[in-house]
Formats: structure tokens, C-alpha cells, sequence
């Protein structure tokens, strides 16, 4: 609650009745989960008086624009328009619990003399949920999730990316909110990487001034698919490392009961079609087997079909395995091999069981 107070007196300090209100809230917040609802209502009675009052819920803050190319360098996304529907494995769901409950409990922290510092780095494959973690912590928090736009953060004039960090950086602390890096990596390479050009090495000076000055009071996230090329001292400067992988064999059956709950279709029920699927799924990311299974629903629907069928599910694994390209051949054989009836074949490819059996039985 520190924090918040002096958040407040800073506002005050300077004219911004933005920054003001905010961290009220944020205060209130903090003091009615701690017990004190008395004194909690007490402000959000004086905030609620305010008229036009700009937090979150009621109006959205005007994100920082590159001075050269006049765009935006971070989107904003607010809880309430976060809808997730996820299922994190034990471990990792622990893990960002155990991200969550410290930032909750940053105020008992330092009341023991504890350094707190809210930053999180995630790593891993592309398509395994690192935006989606970051979405859910948002959610989970009740906080605005700020995410910069490297497109338009990184200037092609010497010396603008590392304003336009500052920037981001600035605008983020002024207001209780999420700062989120995906593809962090962009601006946080290596400094000997003999490939960068002098100015980019300089930005990642620039951007380890701003982390180590924005975590002590506020949350920081970021996200990378290439940490092997991430700065040495990067990793030093987040609290919480989490890799992400790609999902194992019981995952994938979480994963895939969790997207066929709410569909007809003709696997939910059967083991071994359950087995020879989620097979087929392995060393696929979260967003590839969603991806798969989403086409092979929207297909169902404009071809009329009442069920998502195993043969379609499957047909839409191997296109995807494939690139979408297939001989007619090859993919008979496929789908038979794994358990796909000749009758279920023609109805794919609307040939006759002749070709089918002549494919299968050259």
C-alpha cells in the first residue's frame, strides 16, 4: 500500500488527476482485501464522486505514439475483454500462482524489509501460451495488460527506440496496469551479437535501466521465443523464469477434452480414438492443436454435418502436419492405418469404396 500512496502523491505533485484516481483505486482495492472496507469505501466514495472518472472500466488511456511514424508502441487490453478459456498443467499453473500471490502479497513483503520485484520472463516454442499466461495473470489481477508494439517501438532514426522504450516504460508507470514484452527478444538481444548495428547495442543499455527502475513498483512480463539469443544480463533482471513446452502426452487429452466439450462429435466417448488422435498430436503446440481442431469444427458446420467426426479431426491433422498438401494416395492409406473405416473414407473425399479398396489393395 506504500506504493499506491506514494503513486498518489506523485499525481498530486504533478497535476495528474489520471494517475491519482488510479492508484486510489488500486489502494482501495488493497485495503478492503486486507480487511479495512471501512476506510476502502471511504475512497471509492470520493472517487465515485468524481465525475468522468477515468479508470479503466469507465474510459481506455491514449497509448504513446512513435514521434516519426505517429503509431501506437503498445495495444491495450482491459480485463473485461479478456476471455480465456484455458488449462494450465500443475506445475505450470503453480508456478504462476506462486507469480500472482507474491504480487498480492508485495505490501506484507516489504513490510518484513523483503525487495520485491514483480517481473516475469517466458520462454519457450511459438504457439505454447506465453501471451495467453499473460492475458490470464491480467485477468487474475483485475489490472489493464499494456503491450508493446515492437513494429512501431523500434525506430529506423538513431537514438528514437531508446526514447520510445522510455517512453513506454513512463506512460506504464503511470498507471496500475500489466507492462507486457512479447517477442522480447526484439530489442533484447545480445550486446556481442556482431550482426547489430551500434544503435541497437546501445538499446539494450537503455533497456535494462528502464526494467531494473520499473519492477520495484510495478509488474513487468515478458515473452520470447528465442532465449538463446537474449542478453546475459536480461535474465538477471526478472524475479520469475518460467519455460513453457509444448504439451505432453496427458496435456493433449486435457487439451483436446477441454475444445471438444461443448461440440458433438463422435471421440469424446472413445478411448481408442481419444489414443490414436492425441497421438497424432504430439510435438505440436497449444495454438497448432487448436488450430486443428477449430478448422476441423468450422468445416463441420458449412459442410452441414451435425458431428465433428475422428476421421475429419484426423484428416485435419495430417493437413496440417503437411503443409495442406496431400496426393490422394498417401493420405487413404494414412487415415486407414490409424483407424479410419473405408465407408468414413469415401464420405471425405467423395470417391467410391472401389477406389478406396483399389488405393488400399493396389
Amino acid at each position: 500500500m506504500y506504493t499506491e500512496i506514494v503513486k498518489i502523491i506523485e499525481g498530486g505533485l504533478a497535476n495528474d488527476s489520471k494517475k491519482v484516481q488510479s492508484y486510489a483505486k488500486l489502494l482501495a482495492n488493497n485495503l478492503a482485501n486486507s480487511g479495512d472496507e471501512k476506510l476502502a469505501n471511504k475512497i471509492l466514495k470520493v472517487l465515485k464522486s468524481i465525475k468522468g472518472m477515468p479508470v479503466y472500466k469507465d474510459e481506455l488511456f491514449t497509448a504513446p505514439v512513435d514521434n516519426e511514424s505517429r503509431l501506437n508502441i503498445a495495444n491495450i487490453i482491459t480485463p473485461p475483454e479478456i476471455e480465456l478459456n484455458v488449462q494450465f498443467s500443475n506445475a505450470l499453473n503453480n508456478s504462476i500462482q506462486e507469480f500472482i500471490n507474491t504480487i498480492e502479497a508485495k505490501n506484507e513483503l516489504k513490510k518484513l524489509g523483503l525487495e520485491v520485484h514483480s517481473s516475469l520472463l517466458l520462454y519457450g516454442p511459438p504457439g505454447c501460451g506465453k501471451t495467453t499466461i499473460a492475458q490470464y495473470i491480467s485477468k487474475k489481477l483485475d489490472l489493464p495488460l499494456i503491450t508493446a508494439r515492437f513494429d512501431s517501438l523500434i525506430s529506423s532514426l538513431l537514438g528514437s527506440t531508446s526514447k520510445n522504450i522510455r517512453k513506454l516504460f513512463d506512460y506504464a508507470d503511470g498507471r496500475p496496469c500489466i507492462l507486457f514484452l512479447d517477442e522480447f527478444d526484439a530489442i533484447g538481444k545480445a550486446r556481442n551479437d556482431s550482426h547489430e548495428l551500434g544503435e541497437l547495442k546501445r538499446v539494450i543499455n537503455s533497456l535494462l535501466q528502464n526494467i531494473d527502475d520499473f519492477t520495484q513498483n510495478n509488474i513487468l512480463i515478458a515473452a520470447t521465443n528465442h532465449e538463446d539469443i537474449l542478453d546475459k544480463a536480461v535474465w538477471r533482471r526478472f524475479e520469475k523464469v518460467i519455460e513453457i513446452k509444448k504439451p505432453n502426452s496427458k496435456e493433449i487429452l486435457d487439451l483436446v477434452d477441454l475444445l471438444l466439450k461443448d461440440i458433438n462429435t463422435d471421440v469424446k466417448d472413445d478411448q481408442k480414438k481419444l489414443a490414436v488422435l492425441s497421438h497424432e498430436l504430439e510435438n505440436l503446440s497449444h495454438s497448432d492443436i487448436k488450430k486443428i481442431i477449430r478448422t476441423a469444427m468450422t468445416k463441420s458446420v458449412i459442410n452441414k454435418q451435425t458431428t465433428t467426426s475422428f476421421e475429419s479431426l484426423l484428416f485435419e491433422t495430417y493437413l496440417h502436419k503437411n503443409n495442406s498438401i496431400y496426393e490422394l494416395e498417401e493420405v487413404v492409406k494414412y487415415l486407414y492405418e490409424h483407424n479410419v473405416s473405408q465407408s468414413a473414407i469415401t464420405n471425405i473425399f467423395n470417391i467410391s469404396i472401389r477406389q478406396v479398396r483399389n488405393i488400399l489393395n493396389p
